[in-house]
């Protein structure tokens, strides 16, 4: 049996939340970006609430991939999508979802300055202190000791297969067991009957 690690179900409030804070921060400093870069796939959704708070309404993105085995504190990252609209002396501000290797903020933070931004600042819902990059702003800070695996709304889908396909178990209840006792988060079990591998046909 694979090993499943320790996970924790991020909700909507807990975005919303996040959100709020990464908010009051920028505001703060008083000097708002010109410019929202969102590291896609995970930095999507949180750019889009922070261009809404905000104000600024220039968004591009730039995809961003990490190779390797899912739901690890490790992993190499690639740029497969290069900014999507010019930045070239806008106050530009990256954004995603989570600093987690800081791969992906890393890579970006070098793209942006390489397009010619004019100041290049970055952010994150969440900061793992085993981060290579600590985000100009984060709205929460989690420990390296405490690291768990994010279960994002964008991703829950997703997360939940490699999940339950990482349990390896003979039927959807005995997943949901496993995904207690070890990930230690209670999935519904018709999330988990939804995405539970088929199986295998019989002999004819």
């Amino acid at each position: 049996m694979a090993e499943l690690p320790r996970c924790r179900w991020a909700t909507w409030a807990d975005v919303d939340r996040w959100a709020d804070r990464l908010a009051e921060q920028i505001r703060a400093r008083g000097d708002p970006p010109e410019a929202l870069v969102g590291v896609t796939r995970g930095g999507w959704v949180p750019t889009r609430l922070l261009s809404d708070r905000i104000g600024t309404r220039r968004v591009v993105s730039l995809r961003i991939q990490h190779w390797g085995v899912t739901a690890t504190p490790s992993g190499a990252a690639e740029v497969t999508e290069e900014l999507s609209g010019p930045i070239q002396g806008y106050r530009t501000l990256i954004v995603d979802d989570i600093a987690d290797t800081g791969e992906s903020l890393h890579l970006a933070r070098e793209r942006v300055a390489r397009a010619g931004a004019a100041r290049v600042e970055t952010a994150a819902c969440l900061y793992i202190t085993h981060s290579k990059l600590i985000p100009t702003y984060f709205a929460e800070q989690i420990d390296r000791e405490r690291w768990v695996w994010i279960v994002f709304p964008w991703n829950y889908w997703e997360d939940l297969r490699t999940l339950v396909e990482r349990a390896q178990a003979p039927t959807p209840e005995r997943a949901r067991t496993l995904l207690s006792e070890r990930s230690g988060v209670e999935f519904p079990i018709d999330d988990i009957a939804r995405v539970f591998p088929p199986l295998p046909p019989g002999p004819a």
